[in-house]
């Protein structure tokens, strides 16, 4: 599996982990909802479950990710400040739109 993450979404989930996170816990993506043909991600601080892959990322970030589910490999993690402050998760791959939380 696999997945990104810009330096900006990498920053304030490395600080999130710092302030927010206990002892083995990662971030985890998951699906929050499916409509048809496209999936809508979010985020949050877990420990490691039995079908879960840890994917290695650039940002020397581990994200969790549930092996069984195809629409989370090739999830790209953004955070933006403008417009509108937060994060943006997208995987173009399943012809996703935009979902910002």
């Amino acid at each position: 599996m696999k997945c990104k993450i810009n330096r900006n979404a990498a920053k304030k989930i490395k600080q999130w982990l710092a302030e927010d996170g206990e002892e083995g816990q990662m971030l985890r993506v998951f699906v929050s909802e499916f409509h048809g043909n496209h999936a809508h991600y979010d985020l949050t601080l877990d420990y490691p479950k039995e079908h879960d892959e840890i994917v290695h990322t650039d940002k020397e970030i581990d994200v969790l990710m549930d092996s069984r589910e195809d629409f989370l490999d090739g999830v790209w993690i953004q955070y933006f400040y403008i417009p509108t402050e937060g994060f943006k998760i997208t995987n173009s791959s399943k012809g996703h739109p935009p979902h910002i939380h």
